[in-house]
């Protein structure tokens, strides 16, 4: 039975390894390989980094940009945070305003619950997705910068890698 805290420490392996492996000077790449397909998301939301899994391996990690107010779980419609539990990547936007995105299943069944004891909506809409069409990541200041309204923010060529890597319907776990 995979753990939070399992599931944290093999992100964060996979990370500092590929951040501490230089590249090998002189050496030819090998040819690619067909690349796998991850079967869950991890998201670490204090250290500002989402990994691929495939299994127990780590199959490709981005920086990303949270919610404008990055600290807690998104409680309400219009509070700017990124949400906080276990989630599935639900659909596809081509035609989003931020290049493409793809569709978390924001409110599950706590979060609806949490909002209605709040008396408030719990709101929606929630994505991994691109940069907007009309600003570049340096404009945005991004990744550095958290941005979003409570989406999970990567550049556009990462999520054209992504929209290749992951299909609909394979869980997304968002970590504090």
């Amino acid at each position: 039975m995979r753990t939070l805290e399992g599931m944290r420490r093999a992100a964060l392996l996979f990370l500092a390894c590929a951040l501490a492996a230089p590249a090998a000077a002189g050496v030819p790449a090998p040819a690619p390989k067909p690349a796998l397909k991850a079967d869950r998301v991890v998201v670490v939301k204090s250290k500002r980094h989402m990994v691929l899994m495939r299994g127990d391996r780590a199959l490709r990690a981005y920086r990303v940009a949270l919610g404008r107010y990055p600290k807690g779980r998104k409680t309400r419609l219009g509070d700017a945070r990124t949400p906080e539990g276990s989630y599935v990547l639900s659909g596809r936007l081509r035609d989003s305003a931020f290049h493409k995105a793809i569709r978390i299943s924001y409110p599950n069944r706590a979060d609806r619950a949490r909002a209605r004891a709040l008396g408030v909506s719990p709101g929606g809409g929630i994505m991994i997705h691109g940069l907007p069409e009309d600003w570049t990541a340096r404009e945005l200041d991004h990744p550095r910068l958290d941005w979003t309204q409570g989406c999970i923010a990567v550049t556009n060529r990462e999520i054209d890698e992504i929209w290749a890597l992951v299909d609909d319907g394979i869980p997304i776990d968002i970590l504090p």
